[in-house]
């Protein structure tokens, strides 16, 4: 199987552009990571033909919501992207007010990239 490529679309942004003004393509890790933050930010019902994609992570904000509750919703979606290799399990740490700020979580995820095997990092905050 060759390389699989995704136009470079970051969760938040715009299509990127190649020098060239070419839709910008992305494999690899930066797929990886694009697909997941896709993924966790969708709310779960919203895609057509896909009622079941999406984590919803936005929803939590401002909720008071447990960090357990959103650990757990970001390592089950992480476990469906065919980047994330099952074992070892992500490690998902999760702050529902990063810096005292309530309308903010912040997570950092620790996951092994498949087919790579590289240890891997992935840390946002949204609000």
């Amino acid at each position: 199987m060759g390389t699989l490529n995704d136009a470079a679309h970051f969760w938040g942004g715009d299509l990127s552009v190649s020098p060239t003004g070419d839709i910008l393509m992305v494999s690899g890790l930066d797929r990886s990571q694009q697909r997941i933050l896709r993924r966790l930010n969708t709310n779960p019902g919203s895609y057509l033909g896909q009622k079941n994609y999406g984590g919803g992570l936005p929803q939590f904000i401002g909720t008071n919501a447990d960090a357990a509750e959103v650990a757990a919703v970001t390592r089950s979606q992480m476990l469906l992207e065919d980047s994330v290799a099952p074992t070892p399990a992500p490690i998902v740490k999760v702050d529902t007010s990063p810096g005292g700020n309530p309308d903010a979580i912040a997570a950092s995820i620790n996951y092994t990239d498949n087919p790579s095997n590289a240890p891997t990092v992935l840390a946002f905050t949204l609000s």
